[in-house]
């Protein structure tokens, strides 16, 4: 699958190795992946990210980010959905930082292999999706647009905090519809 990628596509994967390795992530998940995204310039995932403001807003992305890791993995809609139920998140969050430190529900800093820092089974995920991305457009080869696009469709964390800044797949694929037409 790796030999379809593009130049842009395989920097996105070693940005997201990169930032896994900055955050001392044993793993590249999802969250990473996005974060390489949002790192980019001049390429059409990265134009289509600022044509929606998501550039501008990468602090505010990064921010909702860790924020979801510090939830445990919970999005803001999972929160106000167990808000619904009577439950609240940020005070359980609490309540376990103070028993076992700041961050204590993130997912766990487990050491890379070999070497080599493993993707986690959502960060797969989204590499399969950006195939079959690709392939349902009738494209050769996966882009950095393909990534974004696999983004946009998973049920993860990225997904929901991309939505919350205006990135959603049909807005994605209006953005690179406008930009192919111009081109």
């Amino acid at each position: 699958m790796f030999e379809k990628f593009t130049v842009s596509a395989r920097e996105v994967v070693r940005g997201a190795v990169a930032c896994a390795d900055r955050t001392g992530s044993g793993t590249v998940g999802e969250e990473e992946l996005l974060l390489a995204l949002l790192e980019r310039e001049g390429t059409p995932a990265a134009g289509a990210l600022a044509a929606l403001g998501a550039s501008a807003r990468r602090a505010a992305v990064t921010e909702a980010l860790a924020q979801a890791r510090r939830r445990g993995g919970l999005s803001p809609a999972d929160t106000a959905a167990l808000a619904g139920l009577g439950i609240d998140v940020e005070e359980i969050v609490s309540r376990v930082e103070a028993e076992h430190g700041a961050g204590a529900l993130a997912r766990p800093r487990a050491r890379a292999r070999f070497g080599r820092r493993p993707f986690s089974r959502e960060a797969r995920s989204v590499l399969e999706r950006s195939l079959r991305i690709a392939l349902g457009r009738g494209e050769k080869h996966i882009g950095d647009e393909h990534l974004l696009l696999a983004l946009t469709t998973g049920t993860g964390v990225a997904t929901a905090v991309l939505a919350e800044h205006g990135v959603t797949r049909g807005e994605v694929e209006r953005v690179l519809a406008e930009r192919s037409r111009a081109a």
